[in-house]
């Protein structure tokens, strides 16, 4: 850990060096990085300097307990010495913390789908609440939640639903949601009383901004424009507003209807796009790491069945990190930080232990 430490002060002073450089900082693109590396890196290299001066602390001490012959002062200099020590032990965690290889995308917003999968219309009817759900933790946040598409049921279910929500970190939070839901209840349409099973799939994007994902909108898209045919005023049922985007590259299709302007759905429609290329990216990314690197958690394959709602005895369990919460009410309402904090601090141990730290 500490020969880390030693490279990443080298490094910040080689980037605060660069920073008074008048001919690195006249680059706009150039000066950006060094910002963001400096950035990134005063905190880790402030905490360092913070521990060899209390290492430093530390050794005067012992060379005052050697040398001290008074009673009274040894013990004045043996209790400064278990402070300083409990103050170092709380440091090296908060060094080895900062040294968790940071996720870029943590400081995004997220684009979240949700799809109704085994079970029929109690699988749409779950989704609608899975959808309250994030929307209720949204707003516990402070955070903005807008909705991108969605297919409705008659019973009020989702069969799909796609919503972005804008907030501070909040990828970082969210991105342990993907996967599969699985729901144990007696649906009301059920009359024999029998515990029926469900799911639906999550999956969390974090949204992509143009400088993450470039497309040359002339050669590598195909948008068709038709008439719009769910439900709504006259506006979005007689005219060409909704619009269908053609990823050529990948074959990915993005279809929106559900604003009257054609501009506003093929403005929505780009940013479902992106945040699926970028997925594309993170994906290849990832799968190049898995030999060396496997995370425990926030991989977000939507294979794995993360989460159990049991209604019957109204239990939550993250299969996970095998934790579970008798609170199901409150969950489903948005009370996910219980889980969300397990989940993060299990990722990090596991980050922890594959840099060998």
């Amino acid at each position: 850990m500490f020969d880390k430490l030693k490279d990443i002060q080298e490094k910040f002073i080689d980037v605060e060096k660069s920073l008074s450089d008048p001919e690195q900082i006249s680059n706009p693109k150039r000066l950006q990085e060094l910002s963001k590396t400096h950035a990134e890196l005063s905190p880790i290299v402030s905490a360092y300097k913070d521990y060899l001066q209390l290492e430093t602390a530390i050794e005067d001490t012992q060379s005052l307990l050697a040398d001290e012959k008074d009673a009274d002062m040894l013990a004045l200099a043996q209790e400064e010495l278990n402070a300083l020590r409990n103050q170092q032990e709380q440091l090296t965690d908060n060094l080895k913390m900062l040294l968790v290889p940071k996720d870029p995308n943590d400081e995004k917003n997220v684009i979240i789908e949700i799809r109704a999968g085994t079970g029929g219309e109690e699988a749409s009817l779950f989704a609608a609440e899975i959808f309250r759900m994030y929307t209720r933790y949204a707003e516990r946040k402070g955070w903005k939640v807008e909705m991108l598409n969605a297919n409705t049921t008659g019973l009020k279910g989702l069969k799909e639903v796609v919503f972005s929500i804008e907030g501070n970190s909040a990828y970082s939070l969210l991105k342990y949601e993907g996967g599969i839901h699985r729901v144990q209840r007696i649906p009301t349409t059920e009359t024999s009383g029998r515990i029926h099973t469900s799911a639906v799939t999550v999956a969390v994007l974090p949204e992509a901004e143009e400088v993450d994902i470039e497309i040359d909108e002339a050669t590598e898209l195909r948008i068709d424009t038709y008439r719009s045919s769910g439900p709504g005023g006259q506006s979005v049922n007689t005219t060409d507003s909704a619009i269908r985007i053609t990823h050529l590259p990948t074959g990915l299709v993005v279809t929106q209807q559900d604003e009257k302007s054609q501009h506003k759905n093929r403005s929505k429609a780009m940013k479902i796009l992106r945040a699926r290329l970028q997925e594309i990216k993170q994906a290849q990314l990832d799968s190049e790491r898995a030999e060396t690197r496997r995370s425990m958690v926030g991989s977000g394959d939507r294979s794995e069945k993360i989460r159990t709602y049991n209604f019957p005895q109204s239990r939550v369990t993250d299969h996970r990190i095998q934790f579970s919460s008798h609170q199901l009410d409150a969950v489903l309402d948005g009370e996910l930080d219980s889980f969300i904090e397990r989940l993060t601090t299990a990722d990090q141990a596991e980050k922890l232990k594959s840099e060998g730290i």
